[in-house]
């Protein structure tokens, strides 16, 4: 039986991801370039140029390339997707631009577009152009698996590399210092004015081949891509046959009003031409983007101030250990002696008089131990994940494998939700084995499915890239239900089978009462003050991640992140460890919710910094944007509470049972 079931979800496995592989994985197959007609036939000469959706930092939506009407390729096959390249709404397609390897082009057409006035087809385009230049949105464009970048200085004469670069500029009679238009010297002198930037200068930067380093040598005629860097331009071509790419040539306009009769013509031009860089090795060719995405001081900074926080916990949490704890067990095994021996005792006090209690079953146990489970399964999906990328498997150039990995992962990690669920559900005496199952491998991979099912309908209905395909959502029900929620019962009849947890002492059949509280000992203060330290030690990560996310910025400092993870996974640890105490020896043993939303409500502290971040670094005014801005934030808090509440859960846990293992007790 257990044979069958492993083929069986190994098949299961195997035809989804058969359908969302991946095009290209990053340092395995490096490609060798060389001139038409070169012998070798370890090279090629064409170089194809892949165009991806657009998007800006002004609109969540993303579109496809064509939806703004630009040149379109003849019929070429467009590179697999994985699945989360589909899921993130990238969209890689051919584009029209034909390129040799050491082949010049200068000034080449790629195709001419014609818009009549007051015709409706031909209305609606431009108001599209119109609308996608206004909002600043941005072209993302792949040569050899790299981004072509677009470079210009920034403050204090630093040269900022963007992954993306404007589809055209709008702007008024005095446009900001760092403005799109400003950048490129466009300005206008009677009001706003829309232009497109319909020529493209790439400069592509090549490695001529090394014999000692690649076993080949190509002399003069090939190499390898180390950097595709791209100047947009403006140009208005007076004869789309005969097109004029000089620098001082009048920019193209898109008036706001094509009167009838009148046709615009956008042709769009692009040059290319080589140069030879034999300094920088194809293996670091990604360098110059990272570089110029400073930050790494600041990583550091960020790296040192969580340092400062766990050492000073751990050292808290050491002196409660090593000290206040080891007297008070003295003492009550002294005392333990004492009735032992027939003499007068000091009555008990303390953490020691709650040890009947302290590990009577919670209030909605059956709750807790499915978020537990549920919890668990995102933190090891996440630990692995992390330990993948700094191994380099899921680096920036692997696009959508960090998704694609994250999501097989927490599907193939049912079987760990199953089984911790099944546990803690068993060791509070609960019975009803199925409804614990069935909630564990529904209820939170069911708010996660149902939040991102609504905002794919957004998308769907506005039309953008980002809308995820029947098939792939269809792709997704299948990991479910035909992967995890079997692996899910799988862990749970493991779980279930297995003893029941033995607690170190005995639960007394009537409750203690529990004295009054201080303020601080109170419920809500001590789960209020439990996530201000976690939370501490990873707000200077989350400016990252959140500018990654939102403002197509590359993300690579995997080997911080991880530095910082488990950072947060000892802060969360020693935290509630240090709360759980402080309640127990005020004699409140309401300890099982407490110690997991102690730690989780680290997740409300995020809360709060996206919506900081949402006011203070985007610049998104428009309603859906918004509210697909804040559906996203609200998967990602969701998962941070399982994660960081069930690390606080555990240790909690692990810290209450050893305590009272230890101490003599009738």
């Amino acid at each position: 039986m257990a044979k069958i079931l492993s083929i069986w979800v190994l098949c299961t496995l195997l035809c989804v991801v058969n359908d969302i592989s991946a095009f290209y994985l990053p340092g395995l197959a490096p490609v060798n370039f060389c001139k038409s007609g070169d012998s070798s036939k370890n090279c090629k000469s064409e170089i194809q140029l892949f165009v991806n959706r657009l998007n800006t930092e002004k609109y969540v939506i993303p579109y496809e390339y064509n939806r703004f009407d630009f040149c379109t390729a003849e019929k070429k096959e467009s590179p697999v997707e994985n699945l989360g390249q589909v899921v993130f709404g990238e969209r890689i397609r051919p584009s029209p631009y034909k390129l040799k390897f050491l082949e010049p082009e200068s000034c080449s057409v790629a195709c001419t577009k014609t818009y009549k006035g007051k015709e409706e087809a031909s209305e609606q385009k431009l108001q599209f152009l119109r609308k996608g230049i206004a909002l600043n949105y941005q072209h993302h464009w792949i040569i050899d698996n790299m981004p072509v970048t677009w470079c210009y200085q920034i403050q204090d004469e630093k040269q900022y590399c963007s992954t993306g670069f404007p589809m055209g500029c709008f702007t008024r009679e005095s446009p900001a210092a760092q403005d799109t238009c400003s950048i490129n010297g466009l300005y206008s002198k009677g009001g706003k004015a829309y232009y497109i930037f319909n020529h493209v200068d790439l400069n592509i930067t090549y490695h001529s081949g090394v014999k000692e380093e690649w076993g080949t040598s190509f002399k003069e005629n090939g190499g390898r891509i180390i950097s595709v860097k791209v100047t947009p331009r403006s140009i208005k071509h007076t004869s789309p046959q005969n097109p004029n790419c000089d620098s001082k040539a009048a920019p193209m306009e898109i008036p706001e009003d094509l009167p009838a009769g009148k046709t615009l013509d956008i042709t769009y031009t692009y040059s290319v031409r080589f140069s030879q860089d034999n300094t920088i090795k194809w293996s670091s060719r990604w360098d110059y983007i990272l570089e110029s995405m400073p930050h790494t001081n600041i990583q550091w900074f960020s790296i040192l101030n969580s340092l400062i926080i766990v050492l000073f916990l751990s050292g808290m949490v050491a002196m409660i250990m090593f000290r206040t704890l080891h007297k008070d067990i003295v003492r009550y095994n002294q005392a333990y002696f004492q009735i032992e021996s027939g003499e007068d005792a000091q009555e008990e006090f303390g953490w020691k008089l709650v040890h009947g209690d302290v590990f009577r079953p919670p209030r909605k146990g059956m709750l807790l131990s499915v978020l537990l489970g549920s919890g668990i399964q995102v933190f090891f999906m996440t630990l692995v994940t992390l330990a993948f990328a700094c191994l380099g498997f899921l680096s920036p150039a692997n696009r959508g494998a960090l998704m694609t990995c994250a999501m097989v992962l927490y599907v193939c990690l049912g079987t760990t939700a199953g089984y911790t669920s099944a546990r803690i559900y068993k060791s509070f005496g609960g019975e009803k084995w199925k409804s614990n199952v069935l909630l564990t491998s529904m209820l939170s991979p069911g708010i996660v499915f149902g939040l991102f099912f609504i905002m794919n309908l957004i998308f769907w209905v506005k039309g953008s890239s980002a809308a995820v395909p029947f098939s792939t959502l269809i792709a997704l029900l299948a990991l479910w239900f035909g992967v995890s929620v079997p692996l899910t019962f799988i862990g749970a009849y493991f779980g279930f089978k297995k003893r029941s947890l033995e607690h170190p002492v005995r639960t007394n059949q009537i409750p203690r009462q529990i004295p009054e509280q201080s303020f601080y000992t109170q419920p809500i203060p001590g789960v209020i003050m439990g996530g201000v330290l976690p939370f501490g030690c990873i707000f200077i990560q989350l400016f990252f991640i959140l500018n990654s996310l939102w403002s197509s910025q590359v993300y690579y400092m995997f080997g911080f992140l991880f530095l910082v993870f488990l950072i947060l996974v000892i802060t969360c640890s020693e935290t509630t460890i240090l709360l759980c105490y402080f309640h127990l020896c005020a004699e409140d043993y309401h300890w099982w919710w407490r110690s997991f939303l102690t730690s989780g409500f680290t997740a409300f502290y995020l809360l709060i910094y996206c919506v900081h971040f949402f006011m203070t670094k985007l610049d998104i005014e428009d309603a859906t944007s918004t509210f697909l801005y804040f559906g996203y934030t609200l998967i990602m808090v969701y998962l941070f509470f399982l994660l960081t509440g069930s690390i606080g859960f555990f240790a909690c846990f692990w810290f209450v049972r050893k305590i009272y293992s230890v101490v003599k007790v009738d």
